[in-house]
């Protein structure tokens, strides 16, 4: 029966998951820019080397990619570049935490950004993908 009501969005599957784990991207990477000195900080504290360079690198490919994933330009790039940032991530700073409010939420956009990479954008899409 739910496949009945729901399988004629299949289309749109991949389009969902794009526009919500873009949303997370993007605003998150909206932030940090607008508050670049406290996510250098940040990440000089957890010793992450070059923190300056890094922090804007970081915050530039979460917003520029999730923009990407909503527009579906460059998604299969995007993916990859974000996958990388979560991977660092919980590498550097979450793992510590443990799972509950620590790599919970990486593990959890890693999985759609993996998605992601192996399905490419979906329906509707702007752009062609790599």
């Amino acid at each position: 029966m739910l496949a009945k009501i729901f399988g004629p969005g299949r289309d749109y599957s991949l389009f969902v998951l794009r526009i919500f784990v873009g949303i997370v991207f993007l605003v998150h990477g909206y932030l940090k820019l607008g508050n670049m000195g406290g996510f250098v900080g940040f990440l000089h504290q957890h010793g992450v080397p070059f923190p300056a360079i890094m922090a804007l690198l970081v915050a530039a490919i979460e917003f520029l990619g999730g923009l990407a994933l909503i527009l579906g330009t460059l998604t299969r790039l995007a993916a990859l570049l974000l996958s990388g940032v979560m991977v660092v991530a919980m590498l550097t700073v979450t793992l510590k935490v443990g799972f509950a409010g620590g790599y919970d939420i990486n593990l959890a956009c890693l999985g759609g950004l993996l998605a992601l990479l192996l399905a490419g954008p979906g329906k509707p899409a702007i752009g062609g993908d790599l």
